[in-house]
């Protein structure tokens, strides 16, 4: 069957949205082939840094024919009706139409066939609307066309059975030619099919593939650290990027000047990684080797020897400059920068980063009781020079570098290591990959700052919306989470939560929520997040929610346990059938209070009780709120279940036995009341409303 292959051919694409840019390619256009009628056998994607190119196998010659079945009126009807409905149909007369009896009348009904167009008619039209509705995360206009696309595109491949299929693609040429390396094989190539361009374009240096180009960057690398005895230190964030960046992967090792290896190691791989996008290396001992690995795009006469010395040249001039950053730092104190603070803004309305520090020192304070061995003293001190080193020449000419040269410059004041430590582990986790800090004084530091920006953006009604979330404040969020649920810490949230609103307040440019309505605020976002953190570990939303729902519940340790223990109680019978007749007990009193007009609550009356189901499931209930509270005050969640399982005998008995709709309204409205009691009795220990299932 027929093949289509399409390549767009630009200048390059940023690495950054090249894998994203061949998946949308492919999607849209097997969304659009679908929605034709086309089906296919196979579609695959590739991309390059400067062409997008897709080939789609087993498509047919033409569009299926349909049929589409028109009802039409009454056999009988005016003749202005019937010849409306023929017109409307676009039948010529009664005589291409079928009478049908529906069951309610016989009606004319007429039959439209269309034919299938051919696939090379359909695709053009299709193709355009992919390239013109491209998703780009960033596009631009250029002159030979009225649509955007990420960099210019200056031409492209359309063929369909080995012929060119002509996209109107405005000024942009389409035709069955393209172009090999840009230095290496700069000429025309003219390709059929599939096999061809990808044989072509590998005779002309260009690996289509972006896995072959991976694998052979990957084995050049090992190769070329083998020769000098050392390995490649893991990036396989950099091996992305790189392997977006080259179309024909070439890798050369280079020299770094002894002079520079006295120099931290972490602004040794920032200047190599950052700018240059070298990859390091390690000797045997796992330190920091004198060599880079550079992946150039193009193979020389020389064997790439013009290609190092000029990167090392670069190199050179780079470490000089860190050089003389780090001889310059370190000539004033960490703590004299602090004062420059206040020349940095950390927002319009939350004031300078002086305020920031300020804040987190005060809730360090409330924070290191709940934090074993964590000393005060030594977190409010780290918490005032966590910032510091975002006045220091280093950090102003590599960013990447806060709060790591903080801790160099802390260490080399004196500081205690447990500041030094805390200084440069308190932006973690930045992601999901990142490592959670567990030494005390960083811990404490870590969550001071994530939950100063909670709060003080909430306060100001800065909250993450659909998609939108400017400042990471999800990001912040369960960053806060894995540190409290990774160090088991005991942290009364909701109290924090109202102390970071109130500090936050005093910095605040703008009116602000009240403190205790913004902790709130941040509670049930908070809810949310743990519920997408706990998502991939099989913990059910559900239950999550029915405990917030408490609302007295903001120790994320002590919510995990009594999750834990709510869930194991739900998968066994009593707590299966239990569930059901909550809802039950739950349905008739929410259904008898509308209809009264009136709550049914508080204690039943005894005296009242006619049935002995009645007064064994009450003094079931009294017993149990004794049983379970006395479990929930010593955080023995498995045993308060334990204790809800008792109720599910009495309870059974109770329907089974006992009318609640009694004639009697006296006796209707104390069942009632016991039937409150099954539904007050279980939400002490969780919502059960909230449940599922």
């Amino acid at each position: 069957m027929p093949q289509l292959l399409v390549e767009l051919f630009s200048e390059e694409i940023p690495a950054r949205m090249q894998r994203r840019a061949a998946e949308d390619f492919q999607r849209l256009t097997e969304d659009r082939l679908k929605a034709a009628g086309l089906a296919y056998e196979a579609a695959r994607s590739y991309v390059t840094p400067r062409r997008l190119a897709l080939v789609v196998e087993g498509l047919p010659a033409a569009q299926p024919d349909v049929s589409e079945e028109r009802k039409g009126p009454r056999v009988g009807s005016p003749d202005a009706a019937v010849q409306g409905f023929l017109r409307g149909a676009g039948v010529a007369s009664l005589d291409q139409c079928e009478e049908r009896d529906t069951g309610k009348g016989v009606f004319y009904f007429a039959i439209i066939k269309k034919s299938g167009r051919p696939t090379a008619e359909v695709l053009p039209d299709l193709l355009r609307e992919v390239v013109t509705g491209f998703p780009w995360p960033k596009s631009m206009r250029f002159p030979a066309a009225g649509f955007r696309w990420v960099r210019p595109l200056t031409s492209a491949i359309c063929l369909f059975d080995g012929k060119v299929v002509p996209i109107p693609l405005d000024g942009i040429p389409v035709g069955d030619t393209t172009q090999g390396h840009r230095f290496l094989a700069p000429g025309a190539i003219t390709v059929k099919d599939f096999a061809d361009y990808q044989a072509k374009l590998s005779q002309a240096s260009v690996l289509l593939d972006p896995e072959d180009r991976r694998k052979t960057i990957a084995s050049g690398l090992a190769a070329a650290a083998a020769k000098v005895q050392v390995t490649v230190k893991p990036d396989q964030g950099l091996l992305d990027e790189v392997m977006g960046l080259v179309e024909f992967p070439v890798v050369l090792t280079g020299s770094i000047d002894q002079d520079f290896m006295d120099l931290p190691s972490e602004v040794l791989t920032t200047s190599m990684r950052a700018h240059q996008k070298y990859f390091a290396c390690l000797d045997g001992k796992g330190a920091l080797a004198p060599y880079f690995l550079v992946v150039a795009n193009v193979r020389t006469d020389d064997g790439g020897k013009a290609i190092v010395a000029g990167n090392e040249r670069v190199l050179r001039a780079r470490l000089s400059d860190a050089r003389f950053f780090w001889d310059q730092d370190r000539k004033a104190k960490l703590e004299s920068r602090v004062p420059k603070l206040v020349e940095r803004i950390f927002h319009a309305s939350l004031g300078t980063l002086e305020d920031k520090i300020s804040r987190m020192q005060g809730l360090v304070k409330a924070i290191a009781p709940a934090i074993p061995g964590c000393d005060a003293a030594e977190a409010q001190r780290a918490a005032l020079l966590c910032k510091a080193d975002l006045s220091s020449g280093m950090v102003g000419e590599f960013p990447d570098l806060q709060g790591v040269m903080g801790r160099y410059y802390a260490r080399a004041d004196g500081e205690s290591a447990a500041v030094a430590e805390a200084i440069r582990e308190h932006y973690s986790p930045l992601g999901p990959q990142d490592a959670c800090p567990s030494a005390p004084v960083s811990v404490a530091v870590a969550l001071a700052d994530k939950i100063d920006t909670l709060a003080g953006f909430f306060g100001i009604g800065e909250t993450p919306t659909g998609s939108k979330d400017p400042f990471a404040l999800r990001r912040a969020a369960l960053g806060v989470i894995r540190i409290i649920l990774e160090n088991k810490l005991r942290l009364p949230l909701l109290s924090i939560f109202e102390q970071a609103a109130g500090l936050s307040g005093a910095h605040i440019k703008v009116k602000a929520g009240a403190p205790r309505d913004t902790a709130r605020l941040l509670l049930d976002f908070f809810a949310e997040r743990l519920k997408v953190h706990l998502k991939e570990q099989g913990v059910r939303h559900d239950l999550i929610a029915a405990i917030f729902a408490l609302g007295d519940e903001d120790d994320l340790v002590r919510l995990l346990a009594r999750v834990s223990a709510l869930d194991g109680f739900l998968k066994s019978d009593d707590g299966a059938n239990l569930l059901v007749a909550y809802r039950r007990a739950s349905n008739i009193v929410r259904i008898e209070e509308r209809k009264d007009g009136k709550a049914h609550d508080g204690a039943p009356d005894a005296a009242r009780f006619v049935e002995p189901a009645e007064s064994a499931l009450a003094e079931r209930l009294a017993d149990v709120q004794k049983l379970s509270g006395n479990s929930l005050g010593q955080e023995a969640f498995n045993d308060a279940m334990g204790s809800l399982a008792t109720l599910r005998e009495p309870v059974d008995e109770f329907f089974t036995r006992v009318t609640v709709n009694s004639e009697d309204e006296g006796l209707r409205a104390n069942r009632l009341r016991l039937l409150w009691g099954i539904r007050n009795t279980l939400n002490k220990i969780a919502d059960f409303s909230q449940i599922e299932g």
